[in-house]
């Protein structure tokens, strides 16, 4: 691509020093782009690493709160039997 560029250019008549900044430019440009998508894209590794993050916290959540409703039925069975034998 550089060299088509470059070749069009120069068939445009820029000069070759004109022509290869021009390229060394683009080419710059293109380079940071690229590296600014490549931190925002996922990889399939990552898409995993998430899926599995929200496992744990489904089952972390699950665990507390089957163990708050065990604990708000136990605290009610309790009030139950201080109040009606008390």
């Amino acid at each position: 691509m550089e060299l088509e560029i470059y070749q069009g250019f120069k068939k445009a008549g820029v000069s070759d020093e004109d022509a290869q900044a021009i390229v060394e430019s683009i080419n710059k440009a293109i380079d940071q782009r690229y590296a600014v998508h490549s931190q925002q894209l996922a990889t399939q590794g990552d898409v995993e690493k998430v899926r599995a993050d929200i496992e744990k916290a489904k089952a972390e959540i699950i665990k507390w709160i089957l163990g708050s409703m065990i604990g708000a039925v136990g605290l009610a069975l309790t009030m139950i039997k201080i109040f009606i034998t008390g």
